[in-house]
């Protein structure tokens, strides 16, 4: 439950019209930026698969997050369905995803519920994120927060941010930053609550936070506090997934323009009853990326690669092969042959490893690229572990030599006959 996002141009609780624009504390990049980052890189420095947000908003945080290709799983989960439905649909994969696949799978799913709940779907995570959500709790959200995100979520690692009410007096006419915030605790009442949070449930926790203080004001700490928390032992308590009863009490969430991408988790009963307990709702939104991970995408990566690679050797051979040839032997001395094409470049190491590969050859009017010398360039050696390998998957979309050692292309095409 983010709260309103600081602008430079704003204060916390959106009063700017009311105080001199030279007071105002200006934040660059803006404070929930710096959030977000601090996150994203925690994520990238640890590579977590299974990543959830609780009080997820506006998704920006998931949108932020959804590029790290280390992701498996990611997953927001908010109280506020009309945010869910109306932004949940900037998580699905564009044109670009498509044509450049990650390597990896991702799903990304948005549950509609409170983050008081135990839903069994968010079990064995690595990484679950709390940012700007705690201060939205009362009473009694809070006294159980810990209970379901530590006890029974036991996540490897957890992320907490809230205010730092230290810091509020900077702020001209601020005692809460954002009418919805229960409380906003002093860096000792956090890290008091935290410590206490922690050795309860068997994590240890370090503090930092984002937003520096004005100079002089060193003394108020960061405008926004943060307690990473990591569980003793490294890992999520899996053995729960297995253990645990399933509980979804999280609602499906439904966007218009997702719904073609909708996977349902049917239960037959649900239907027949006009409210259904929270346990048998099971249905849930989900969007899948492409990836080399699913055969499709992974073969026409690899045909895309195979096919400008054996383009990029024709072209490079053709001019030796019509000096050979004598084609120009009668050309004007100022004729040219094509240019070098621009290509990726190798290291030494890669270099030596192309050339002690087996050489492209000609015969007739025939180009045979053999399999070997493709899987010495780093890019589709990547792709494939072998000469079968790649054989298997391109056979039936790349013409192949008659033992499939090669592949095998016409020398010369219209285009250049017309130089």
């Amino acid at each position: 439950m983010e709260e309103n996002k600081l602008q430079c141009s704003s204060v916390v609780d959106g009063n700017f019209e009311e105080v001199p624009r030279e007071t105002v504390i200006q934040f660059k990049p803006p404070l929930y930026r710096q959030r977000y980052q601090f996150v994203k890189n925690l994520v990238e420095q640890h590579e977590p698969k299974k990543v959830a947000d609780l009080g997820c908003g506006d998704t920006s945080l998931l949108r932020l997050l959804k590029v790290n290709p280390c992701i498996e799983l990611l997953v927001g989960v908010d109280i506020n369905e009309d945010k869910l439905r109306w932004r949940g649909d900037t998580l699905a994969p564009f044109m670009g995803d498509f044509l450049k696949p990650r390597d990896l799978n991702l799903t990304i799913t948005l549950y509609h519920g409170s983050v008081v709940e135990r839903d069994s779907r968010l079990l064995g995570f690595d990484l679950i994120t709390c940012i700007e959500l705690i201060e939205h709790l009362d009473s009694g959200d809070l006294a159980r927060f810990p209970e379901v995100v530590f006890g029974y979520l036991s996540p490897s690692m957890i992320v907490i941010s809230t205010p730092n009410s230290e810091f509020n007096p900077l702020f001209p006419s601020v005692t809460l930053r954002d009418s919805d915030h229960k409380f906003e605790w002093t860096r000792m009442e956090f890290q008091t609550w935290a410590l206490y949070v922690a050795n309860r449930y068997d994590y240890s926790v370090e503090f930092t936070g984002v937003g520096e203080p004005p100079a002089g004001a060193e003394n108020v700490g960061y405008c926004t506090q943060i307690g990473i928390f990591r569980k003793n032992g490294g890992k999520a308590m899996e053995s729960c997934v297995s253990e645990q009863h399933d509980q979804h009490v999280y609602k499906a969430t439904m966007g218009l323009t997702m719904l073609p991408r909708l996977v349902l988790n049917f239960h037959p009963q649900a239907v027949l009853l006009p409210n259904p307990p929270k346990m048998l709702r099971l249905q849930v939104f989900t969007t899948s990326y492409p990836s080399l991970q699913q055969e499709r995408f992974f073969k026409l990566v690899l045909v895309n690669e195979v096919s400008q690679q054996v383009e990029s050797l024709r072209v490079s051979h053709l001019p030796r092969q019509k000096k050979q040839d004598g084609e120009w032997g009668d050309k004007p001395k100022d004729s040219k042959a094509p240019g070098p094409c621009f290509g990726p470049v190798f290291t030494e190491i890669e270099k030596a490893k192309i050339e002690n590969s087996p050489k492209p050859f000609c015969v007739g009017d025939k180009f045979f690229v053999p399999l070997q010398r493709l899987l010495a360039y780093p890019k589709l050696n990547r792709l494939c572990a072998n000469e079968e390998m790649m054989r298997s998957v391109i056979a039936d979309s790349i013409p192949l030599s008659s033992d499939g050692s090669a592949v095998v292309a016409d020398l010369r095409d219209y285009f250049d006959e017309q130089f």
